[in-house]
């Protein structure tokens, strides 16, 4: 394990505590920042992500993608976790913990809808998990929120409140901004990640492509990962820091969403009879969110200093301690939840 590897919860820390102070030592910084956009994209957290997503694509074995796709049992065990259970599971979150909080109330619950594009490929990579599947069930989860997102958030805001009797939120989600963040933030990674696989092996052969080009491009993810960190911090620092008690009502739905979610994943996975790596591609997928689109989404629909704003930004503060948190969890678990696996990373 690298020294990077070794420490990432230490370094994860230190990132997002840089990125606070940033954002309160330099009160320019997120306004200028904020002004490096096309349309709903952030260009300098864009970069970031780009950066982070391209190593774990490009490790991709793409011949292997159409076995995944048949592979129903797969298929239907993440879609049902993904589009039926998470959603549920968040909207009953967030209606426990937050009945008086309209505004972070609506924000949980599109951080609920928007399923995890980006950065599920680091958590899946740190945990040796199938790689092919994973970018399977990523294009998969793309595809289904251009679908669904609009028709989940209609039914999530309106419809079900209003058959229990609960009060109802009005929202129009763009479509254009869901489709922009699927196109760049999995699009982009996953052209390069393809054609850096077919030219690095018809130049060189796959032995030098996964022995010689691979570990060396393979920092990058983590290097992306603590660069979006701090970005994201340093933009939303001033607003997390003056509403203390709006990120620790956030932070208990949320933590029992992540740890919740990654659980029932993981028991069903075993119950349906994957292996290890399967298992790791469904539970980190299922329990991730698509913050990016979360926080576009609540900005372009309520207002950049709107409530459901704030709980998007929140979103990943709490997201990303807890899966890093999941990925050493599952890497201990393994071994004792499928023994003689040959799919474990010390057997690989």
């Amino acid at each position: 394990m690298s020294f990077l590897v070794r420490f990432l919860p230490l370094w994860i820390l230190l990132a997002m505590v840089a990125g606070l102070l940033l954002g309160r030592a330099l009160p320019g910084l997120a306004p200028a920042l904020d002004t490096m956009k096309v349309g709903s994209v952030s260009l300098p957290i864009a970069l970031g992500l780009l950066v982070m997503m391209y190593p774990p694509l490009a490790k991709v074995r793409y011949d292997k993608t159409r076995e995944i796709v048949a592979d129903k049992r797969l298929m239907v065990v993440s879609l049902v976790l993904n589009w039926l259970v998470g959603p549920a599971v968040m909207f009953a979150l967030a209606w426990a913990f937050l009945p008086d909080a309209p505004e972070l109330r609506t924000g949980l619950i599109i951080v609920g809808l928007a399923r995890c594009i980006a950065m599920v490929l680091v958590w899946t990579d740190m945990s040796c998990a199938d790689r092919e599947a994973t970018a399977v069930l990523v294009a998969i989860n793309s595809l289904f929120q251009v679908l669904m997102f609009g028709v989940l958030g209609w039914f999530y805001l309106q419809v079900l409140p209003s058959w229990l009797g609960l009060p109802t939120a009005s929202a129009s989600f763009s479509l254009r901004a869901i489709v922009t963040s699927v196109l760049v933030f999995l699009g982009i990674p996953l052209v390069a990640g393809a054609l850096s696989r077919v030219v690095g092996e018809r130049l060189r052969g796959r032995d030098w492509y996964e022995s010689v080009y691979l570990p060396r491009i393979s920092p990058l993810a983590l290097i992306g990962l603590l660069y979006t960190v701090v970005l994201l911090f340093s933009l939303q620092g001033n607003q997390i820091t003056s509403q203390p008690w709006a990120v620790v009502r956030m932070a208990a739905p949320l933590l029992c969403y992540f740890v919740g979610m990654f659980t029932l994943s993981l028991a069903v996975s075993k119950a349906v009879g994957m292996n290890y790596a399967q298992s790791a591609a469904v539970s980190f997928t299922a329990a991730g969110n698509n913050f990016e689109l979360a926080i576009a989404v609540a900005i372009g629909t309520f207002g950049a200093t709107s409530g459901e704003a704030l709980a998007g930004t929140i979103g990943p503060m709490i997201e990303i301690p807890v899966l890093v948190g999941l990925v050493y969890t599952m890497l201990a678990l393994g071994p004792r939840l499928f023994r003689n696996d040959p799919t474990l990373p010390e057997r690989r």
